[in-house]
């Protein structure tokens, strides 16, 4: 079943809702910037692989909960996660000192970035309000996602 181009802004609002996607955005994100801070930190390879690990399960998951009822988002969010999972898996086939994958990893977040915000900007032309990510609001607790 291929998603349908005829949407309304309350069926894609529904969507989003019921598949989670919009928290599986917001906590992609989040992922992406703990690897960030991980590499930073020169946190031990196990958790770099942990932190990897976790963006491309987050991203993988994403994946399963499309397609959303307009096409062009389906497009967008897929291109971005899969974007995000490669991202992971060279950041996991990295944190043994591959420099290379580790770059191309970085590389790879960044454009995650720029992705998900092509799809953010599609849900809320179509809406008028921008996606529920309730998961990208950090909380007051420790710098380090791991609470060390």
């Amino acid at each position: 079943a291929g998603a349908q181009s005829g949407r309304s802004p309350a069926q894609l609002a529904a969507w989003m809702s019921s598949s989670g996607d919009g928290a599986l955005i917001g906590q992609v994100e989040v992922d992406s910037r703990n690897i960030g801070l991980i590499l930073r930190d020169h946190d031990p390879s196990s958790a770099v692989r942990a932190a990897c690990a976790l963006l491309s399960t987050d991203a993988l998951t994403a994946i399963g909960n499309l397609p959303s009822p307009d096409t062009t988002l389906t497009d967008d969010l897929n291109n971005a996660f899969v974007v995000g999972s490669a991202a992971g898996k060279d950041c996991y086939n990295g944190s043994a000192g591959n420099a290379s994958l580790l770059r191309r990893s970085a590389k790879e977040r960044t454009d995650l970035v720029g992705l998900l915000g092509i799809a953010a900007a599609r849900f809320a032309d179509i809406t008028g309000h921008p996606p529920s990510t309730s998961t990208t609001e950090v909380p007051n607790v420790s710098p380090d996602p791991f609470g060390n």
